[in-house]
């Protein structure tokens, strides 16, 4: 076995992942709160006024980078569930699962703020477009792998179905990108092209291009944290998994009596 092989299997070991994700989550949480503030801050004050939607469509600098990462989200969820399958990497079975809950939160922000744009640009929050059904379809798939994943008692075995049906919902994903250049739809095409020139002006693309990076950021903090408690659920009866009980136990002592 070689040097980087061997690196990669002691970084998916549960206990060295645990650490790491606890070393890093914080830090990345931070990064992404000071990205998300000078995005909004470049959206909401420095980027000028649409010439036919006015302000109504800062909504964009929510809406986008989380319609963005809804996708990414569940792409990631789908190669995790890939690996968990077909290697049975226990790690991969714990981020796939915990991807899915924040993946799950931007779909239905972006759904939300989606509607809350389409009122006074198309006179109604919700139409039965291309892109917005495969958006609804996508939290679906995104609900479903939750609700397969916690009705099985066995956490291992409920992680491997609920990662065969994230690789069935993976037909979706290009239908939510394509689905404007597939389909007549209400929804507009893309804005923002990193390879090509945007349709929108550098005042409006780089707050979007920050909040994405945030969104990223964010992203990636959330499922540390969710992958650091989804660790101590399954190995609960290893010796690394008790001590790390034993060596929080005083601070929420400490902390309930503070």
């Amino acid at each position: 076995m070689n040097a980087l092989t061997l690196w990669f299997h002691k970084i998916g070991s549960p206990p060295t992942f645990y650490r790491i994700a606890g070393a890093f989550a914080p830090w990345l949480f931070g990064i992404a709160l000071i990205l998300g503030a000078v995005a909004l801050y470049g959206g909401l004050v420095v980027a000028p006024r649409d010439y036919q939607q006015g302000d109504a469509y800062r909504i964009i600098f929510v809406h986008v980078p989380c319609a963005w990462m809804s996708l990414f989200a569940y792409i990631f969820l789908a190669i995790n569930a890939f690996i968990a399958l077909v290697w049975r990497i226990k790690l991969s079975e714990v981020l796939a699962m915990a991807s899915a809950p924040v993946g799950a939160a931007f779909t239905l922000v972006t759904l939300v703020s989606g509607s809350l744009w389409g009122k006074p640009m198309w006179g109604t929050y919700w139409t039965w477009d291309a892109r917005l059904t495969s958006e609804l379809v996508l939290l679906f798939l995104y609900l479903g792998v939750i609700g397969l994943y916690h009705a099985i008692e066995d956490r291992r075995q409920a992680a491997r179905a609920a990662s065969f049906l994230a690789l069935i919902g993976i037909v979706n994903v290009p239908i939510v990108h394509f689905s404007v250049n597939w389909w007549n739809t209400l929804h507009q095409g893309s804005t923002v092209r990193l390879m090509g020139e945007s349709h929108i002006t550098g005042a409006m693309v780089w707050p979007l291009l920050v909040m994405a990076l945030a969104t990223h950021v964010w992203f990636f903090a959330s499922v540390l944290t969710r992958t650091r408690v989804g660790l101590l659920e399954l190995e609960g009866g290893k010796e690394w998994a008790r001590d790390v009980a034993v060596a929080d136990a005083p601070r929420e002592t400490a902390a309930a009596h503070g």
